[in-house]
């Protein structure tokens, strides 16, 4: 820990009125009760890069699989939940262009639009 850190650390305990300790302990209680949040709010911009990237690549995955399904409806196949399946991918594709604006803006210090 550096000294900003210990600095920020010791103000956030004083500020709660609790001992550096009891600050400490307190946190380390709360992160472990929900480790999902506790990973998300540690990973590295590099990390949630990482993770975007990898989501693209799934959507780019989905778009090959979405020109089977046209290829199959102009051969006469059914796709009885296609509307269903569209609907999920474009709400996927949603929150990572969400989640990419976030990032965007958390490393530019502003808010995401």
């Amino acid at each position: 820990m550096n000294d900003a850190e210990f600095k920020r650390f010791t103000d956030a305990a004083a500020h709660c009125q609790m001992s550096n300790a009891a600050f400490l302990a307190y946190a380390v209680d709360k992160a472990a009760r929900d480790l999902n949040r506790t990973a998300a709010e540690i990973a590295t911009e590099r990390e949630v890069i990482h993770e975007l990237f990898a989501a693209r690549r799934h959507l780019g995955r989905m778009h090959g699989l979405f020109n089977q399904v046209a290829k199959a409806l102009n051969s006469g196949a059914g796709a009885p939940h296609l509307d269903t399946a569209a609907d999920a991918v474009r709400s996927a594709a949603r929150r990572m262009e969400d989640a990419a604006d976030a990032l965007l803006a958390h490393r530019d210090g502003g808010t995401a639009e």
